[in-house]
């Protein structure tokens, strides 16, 4: 009844999430799954997400048609933008109209080249962020101008954290589906690990487990490998990493 209750309390968006959780084969698919939830379950037109990679460098995943291709495509070309700005800072970027808001002089070259180029009246980035490392950026835009609402904001950032456990899941341990199960690493070296991480940075379980999984994700290993690393004391975490 507990669950009942709190699936209840989420929004249409991380409720949409939770059904794909455990069905998706790679980094793609769960992309344009994710990216479709948003596009049904919020007033948008379209949806993109670009995950940063080793090399510090960002790969689009999905884009939902040709306009939010566009957007990701101005955007890493000039080197501005809100998918930009949200990726740097680890915080939101909501512009509800364009053409008039003062945010988009911060990004004079991609928001003239949006203009010039698109129907697009707002803009919403999203962080896909887990503990305190950025794991890429989810880009949404509508033609028409106009904010989020108050609970579409909530949802789409509740679902933004889902997102990124999913997509960490995915990457650094990827015969196990329980992405949204925080207590997984009761794994013995996982969970040994997760204790000597913990010691290290003098932080929760939770974040120490993070901080494995997005350092896994960065450096494009399994969560496993990592793992044993820490145990075997080949790897030390410290509090400038990442």
């Amino acid at each position: 009844m507990v669950g009942s209750v709190r699936v209840a309390k989420l929004g249409v968006v991380a409720r949409a999430l939770l059904k794909i959780a455990g069905d998706v084969g790679d980094e793609r698919a769960l992309a344009e799954q994710v990216c479709w939830a948003y596009v049904t379950g919020l007033d948008v037109d379209g949806a993109a997400i670009s995950l940063q990679t080793a090399s510090t460098s960002s790969q689009t995943l999905c884009a939902t048609d040709a306009t939010a291709e566009l957007l990701e495509d101005l955007q890493f070309s000039l080197g501005e933008g809100a998918c930009v700005e949200a990726a740097v800072t680890g915080r939101p970027v909501l512009v509800a109209d364009l053409h008039r808001s003062t945010e988009v002089s911060r990004w004079p070259s991609f928001a003239a080249a949006v203009v010039e180029q698109s129907d697009v009246g707002a803009l919403f980035a999203v962080p896909l962020q887990w503990a305190t490392v950025n794991l890429g950026v989810l880009d949404l835009y509508r033609t028409a101008t106009g904010s989020l609402s108050a609970a579409q904001l909530r949802d789409a950032m509740s679902a933004a954290d889902m997102a990124a456990l999913m997509f960490l899941g995915l990457r650094t341990d990827p015969g196990n589906r329980e992405w949204l199960d925080h207590s997984m690493y009761g794994r013995a070296e996982i969970h040994q690990a997760t204790g000597m991480v913990l010691a290290q940075l003098g932080i929760s379980a939770t974040d120490a487990l993070a901080r494995m999984r997005a350092y896994a994700f960065v450096e494009q290993r399994l969560l496993s490998d990592v793992a044993y690393d820490v145990v075997s004391r080949r790897l030390r975490f410290t509090q400038d990493m990442m």
